[in-house]
């Protein structure tokens, strides 16, 4: 399930969009400016998407049954598919709209002190939810990764959907504002327009980029490269393990993974020595990467050695 710090963010971007549009519907209807309508379907857009999330979350903290004896991890995954889909759909979709529609009859927006006041609150409000979101992704980010790394790599669709979200706000919003200053300094009413067509294009990037992401996750996405490396140092430190083979992980949840690993022990280990070796590495593993909680080990040389107390010997925690 999500953490605590997910749903902080997401209580954050809730707050700040729903009062972002408020202020861009008060402000379009007044000036009617299509750049600043498109805003704030794009405003509302996001405040559903969170609001998705939310519900995602709770979903995915029931605990396994017999139907799901992996748990509901993967639920959130889910939703969060379902929001790209949404981003595309209804923000991007009404956008896009809304500025073809405006370039048949345009008009260069009107009271523009409503328009600029507006998207200085939005400017303010989406700061301060991107702040937020942008300092969980630093601090989930190991120390040679890049926030981008950790966007693409990252299991918590949650922190970086709302990241996303965030930043196309505040790009949303210096396009609206290029386009109601240009449109009037040049007298062109076709800049507010345009600016509704590319905002919406500019969703339609994010969220083909998230469901593509959210879409990895839920058919089974390894978990990240630092701690498959983590793992696989774990287990060869053990006295009794000769080789690791295939080292094999499912991201079940934001913090929720499956290990699956082939272990290649001593052959000169009793089936007591074996279970008490295995026993270490799943105590070792569980200390420093709780998130592995799901553990298979396979013993490969007592599946294959002749004169071996056993013939195999597996483990799962």
């Amino acid at each position: 399930m999500a953490t605590r710090e997910s749903k902080g963010v997401i209580y954050a971007a809730i707050v700040a969009n729903i009062a972002i549009a408020i202020c861009k519907f008060v402000a379009a209807g007044v000036t009617h400016s299509s750049a600043m309508l498109a805003e704030a379907f794009h405003s509302t857009a996001d405040s559903g998407n969170e609001l998705l999330l939310l519900f995602g979350i709770k979903r995915s903290a029931r605990p396994p049954d017999a139907l799901h004896p992996y748990g509901h991890g993967k639920v959130l995954y889910f939703y969060s598919l379902l929001v790209a889909v949404y981003i595309f759909g209804v923000g991007g979709g009404l956008a896009v709209h809304e500025g073809i529609s405006h370039l048949k009859h345009p008009e260069i927006p009107t009271h523009p002190g409503w328009n600029y006041a507006v998207l200085a609150l939005a400017a303010v409000f989406d700061s301060y939810s991107w702040w937020i979101s942008y300092r969980e992704l630093r601090a989930r980010k190991d120390p040679n990764e890049s926030t981008w790394d950790e966007i693409v790599g990252g299991k918590d669709p949650t922190v970086f959907t709302v990241f996303l979200e965030d930043s196309a706000g505040l790009l949303g919003v210096v396009l609206a504002f290029l386009a109601i200053f240009l449109g009037r300094q040049f007298n062109n009413p076709y800049l507010d327009p345009i600016a509704s067509i590319v905002i919406g294009c500019v969703l339609a990037v994010i969220a083909v980029f998230l469901g593509r992401e959210s879409g990895a996750l839920l058919v089974g996405e390894r978990t990240n490269r630092g701690k498959i490396k983590r793992l696989h140092e774990i287990i060869s430190a053990e006295p009794a393990v000769e080789k690791v083979g295939d080292l094999l992980t499912m991201q079940l949840g934001p913090e929720q993974v499956l290990l699956n690993v082939n272990i290649q022990f001593r052959r000169s280990l009793t089936l007591e020595q074996l279970e008490s070796a295995i026993e270490r590495i799943e105590s070792r593993i569980r200390e420093e990467q709780p998130s592995v909680q799901r553990i298979f080990i396979e013993a490969e040389s007592f599946r294959t050695a002749e004169n071996s107390p056993g013939t195999a010997a597996s483990a799962e925690a």
